[in-house]
């Protein structure tokens, strides 16, 4: 296990920045103000704010020990931060001594990477990574996920371990549309070609007893709209097997947290639709840096044929545009929904490094040697065998 006084006595690549490490919640829980005011002079992605990865450590894996490496100035003033946390995996009766992003699992978290202050990304992604080449004995393989592409860490780790030990491959493509502020939507919509329909959809909507959007953004405001949320987007899902991104009761009480933590900051926006009293769509997103996020959504199936989600989802650009945000990030996945508002696309990729110890090379051959198995059984199943499967996994991971 990394200890707090090894970090410390690490070498330091950058003499006026001090690395020092946190490895427990009651530290973590009291790095709020500080960890708000750097994340907010950072161009951080949205998934690597405190009401985010805080309420991830206690929800779901509360039995993580996290391992938070800091950096600070001469005059104490909070450089950089790198959310990390050390867990063991056992392959075949081997050890795997794993480190990876806090916030990786389970709740969909895209773009996470170094927090460190604009125009300093470089240098503070050096010195803790400086730190962790000096600690390789003690860790078997550093993953990161779900970096930008266009992020500054794979070069530093080419640099600091070599270019041949760093391994990096595609994630997911994101897609996203840059904003006009106060552009008319109208004059937004005829650059798409999903005007007419949705001006269709909604014309018919708005004819209907009790149709109304709501915005929910306020602390207490939240436990009715969430409610809904969850059952939309379980009955969206129901038939293809399960929800692939909310599954499970502790990653529903993460998201009640959570919500509720990034709306004391006002940076939530939970839209629901209703029909005679009825919530029949709902849009879960965030507000970061200028940028809408679209996390989530759900709606009632009944109500698929009168495009419920297009009619909430162009309301949600509408209320962008109005309030001056400069882009609309639909994060990972490339659904075709997505390609009848934006134009756009960025990737996020995963990089690995190894430690000293041969068991991170050994760890990475097994991983191909079963990705490359079930790569070949999908092309000698029929499809539809292939797809049951699938289902399958999903109403199991959602029972557990």
């Amino acid at each position: 296990m990394i200890r707090e006084d090894e970090v410390r006595s690490g070498p330091q690549s950058a003499p006026w920045l001090d690395v020092a490490a946190l490895s427990n919640l009651s530290e973590l829980a009291g790095m709020r103000a500080a960890w708000d005011e750097l994340l907010d002079a950072s161009n951080a992605g949205p998934f690597s704010a405190w009401e985010w990865l805080y309420p991830w450590c206690r929800r779901i894996d509360p039995d993580v020990r996290p391992l938070v490496l800091t950096a600070k100035d001469r005059t104490g003033r909070l450089m950089g931060l790198l959310p990390l946390r050390l867990e063991q995996r056992w392959v075949a009766g081997l050890r795997v001594r794993r480190l990876g992003f806090l916030g990786e699992t389970h709740v969909g978290s895209d773009y996470l990477d170094v927090v460190a202050r604009r125009g300093h990304e470089a240098e503070v992604a050096r010195a803790f990574f400086q730190v962790l080449h000096g600690l390789r004995e003690e860790w078997d393989v550093l993953d990161l996920t779900d970096l930008r592409e266009d992020s500054a860490t794979p070069g530093v780790l080419r640099e600091l371990f070599g270019p041949l030990e760093v391994l990096q491959r595609e994630r997911y493509i994101c897609p996203y549309e840059t904003l006009t502020p106060q552009e008319p939507f109208d004059a937004f919509l005829k650059r798409g070609s999903r005007r007419d329909n949705y001006l269709r959809r909604r014309k018919w909507l708005e004819k209907q007893e009790g149709y109304r959007i709501e915005r929910s953004e306020e602390p207490g405001q939240l436990a009715g709209p969430m409610t809904d949320f969850f059952r939309l987007h379980a009955a969206r899902w129901r038939a293809d097997g399960g929800s692939q991104g909310i599954k499970g009761a502790g990653v529903e009480a993460f998201h009640r947290d959570a919500t509720q933590l990034l709306a004391e900051r006002g940076r939530l926006r939970l839209y629901t639709m209703k029909v005679g009293g009825r919530a029949v769509a709902s849009v879960y997103g965030l507000v970061h840096a200028g940028t809408f996020v679209y996390f989530q959504s759900g709606y009632d199936p009944r109500w698929h044929n009168r495009s419920v989600g297009l009619v909430l989802v162009g309301e949600t650009f509408k209320d962008s545009l109005a309030a001056g945000l400069t882009a609309y990030d639909f994060l990972r996945g490339t659904e075709p929904y997505k390609s009848e508002w934006v134009s756009q696309r960025r990737r996020t990729i995963a990089v690995r490094v190894h430690g000293a110890q041969r068991v991170g090379r050994w760890f990475t051959r097994t991983e191909g040697w079963a990705r490359r198995f079930r790569d070949g059984m999908k092309q000698v199943l029929p499809a539809e065998m292939v797809e049951r499967i699938r289902r399958e996994r999903r109403r199991r991971a959602a029972v557990h």
